[in-house]
């Protein structure tokens, strides 16, 4: 005979509910990954700065894409760990010494959207 709390349910019940709500909780947390929006200003158009932004992302467990806006400014949206991300964006200022003059970041977490890097 199961024990009963005193609201009157089973403690079979209860952790049944604790332990379905755990492992939702736990995958949806491991399904979302960080998701930055990065806009660069400068001399970043026909510079190869996409190009290099490709074998930079490469070297790193990350998936976006890059692409150049009409404006002059060059649009990044990457995907993967914090970790990961700040360390592509650290190589990739290290791999365009004087081009960027500005870096714009918006970052917030989501499902993930893309399945490799690729230019636009």
């Amino acid at each position: 005979m199961a024990r009963k709390t005193r609201s009157g349910l089973s403690l079979r019940i209860l952790f049944d509910v604790m332990l379905a709500l755990s492992v939702t909780l736990f995958t949806a947390a491991m399904s979302e990954v960080l998701h930055e929006t990065v806009y660069f200003t400068g001399h970043v158009q026909g510079v190869g700065f996409r190009y290099a932004t490709l074998q930079v992302a490469k070297e790193f467990e990350v998936t976006g894409f890059v692409r150049n806006l009409p404006d002059g400014r060059v649009h990044l949206e990457v995907e993967g760990a914090r970790r990961e991300i700040d360390a592509f964006l650290k190589g990739l200022a290290e791999a365009m010494p004087g081009y960027i003059r500005n870096t714009e970041r918006n970052g917030e977490r989501r499902e993930p959207q893309f399945r490799e890097f690729t230019i636009r």
